[in-house]
């Protein structure tokens, strides 16, 4: 093994900025944490396009190595459950943020942060997942948790051609839920009725301001807009249903009274991916490998070299992006 190897770095500029290169690093050049990892793939984030832009406050420490996804091979462990050869998958736990992530062909990393990846899927397929997948199946699991089940009313999935969203759409339809998807992009429609949809919304309709309670549409949602988009899913929602929110690409406000919530018995559940305990993590992931389809998995994703995440960022921050975005660091 060489102690060379190639890293996209962000530096601190004048003016108290920062951009994004290639550089080569040495193994030395790495944080410390009890796993060594030669990463094979990482994946492109809206959280990565705010990193690597520098246009949300994502990377808490500088220089940094941005990516909160990856996936690779155990090169070395200080920790007796990873060993030389094991293939481990990473997401969240600040990786990419506070901690160097996955836009280099090696990281190191705390063993309590990795999962082992569950037989019936590949480094690259997990990263086609990452984060968004991860988090769409947190999505699916609080929504069964609460009850909502298929064969009653439809569920809603905003943001549906984005990665949270295009994963959920394609997760609920195989799980027998009528799915409709919230877009504002026209040309994801086939796209998307090839995920599994039945029904294709107007984003901007869906934003429209409402009424504290409008009529029942939805079992539950999947909301990764936030602002008044989750506040119309909230209104609209059946009585006893749930929405899942994990995303405020929409706002961070939520313009909504507590009608909802005590004359209807809605539930709104959070979703945070980052810090989810280890067998939730893992069960998670098992659940991935039984419900996404392959092939829905492999239309949705695009692979892209490690270089071409400087074009990309921006893409994704614009809302430019389709589906899953896979970073192969070794090309």
């Amino acid at each position: 093994m060489t102690d060379s190897f190639r890293a996209l770095v962000l530096r601190e500029t004048e003016g108290g900025r920062y951009a994004a290169r290639l550089e080569q690093l040495m193994i030395d050049d790495l944080p410390a944490g009890e796993v060594l990892v030669a990463v094979d793939y990482s994946d492109l984030n809206y959280k990565d396009g705010l990193a690597v832009t520098g246009r949300g406050k994502i990377a808490r420490v500088l220089p940094l190595v941005p990516g909160i996804d990856l996936a690779g091979r155990v090169v070395a462990s200080d920790d007796p459950r990873y060993r030389a050869g094991d293939r481990v998958v990473l997401t969240g736990w600040g990786v990419g943020e506070r901690h160097w992530g996955g836009y280099a062909q090696r990281a190191r990393v705390k063993a309590d942060w990795l999962v082992p990846l569950p037989a019936g899927i590949d480094v690259r397929q997990a990263m086609a997942v990452g984060t968004a997948g991860f988090t769409a199946m947190l999505c699916v699991m609080a929504l069964e948790d609460a009850g909502v089940r298929p064969g009653s009313a439809p569920v809603v999935v905003t943001g549906a051609a984005g990665g949270v969203g295009s994963v959920a759409v394609a997760l609920l339809a195989r799980r027998g839920y009528a799915v409709h998807a919230v877009t504002g992009r026209t040309e994801t429609h086939d796209y998307l009725r090839g995920l599994g949809a039945v029904e294709i919304l107007d984003r901007a309709a869906m934003a429209a301001p409402c009424r504290p309670l409008e009529t029942q549409r939805w079992a539950g949602a999947v909301d990764t807009v936030g602002g008044s988009t989750l506040a119309r899913l909230l209104a609209e929602t059946h009585e006893n249903g749930t929405v899942a929110a994990c995303g405020l690409a929409g706002g961070t406000d939520l313009p909504t009274t507590l009608m909802p919530f005590i004359l209807r018995g809605i539930r709104l559940q959070g979703v945070n991916s980052v810090t989810v305990p280890y067998e939730q993590r893992l069960a998670a992931w098992e659940r991935l490998v039984e419900d996404l389809p392959a092939e829905q998995l492999e239309a949705m994703t695009t692979v892209i070299p490690l270089a071409a995440v400087l074009d990309w960022a921006p893409k994704i921050v614009d809302g430019q992006v389709r589906g899953r975005v896979v970073v192969d660091v070794n090309a």
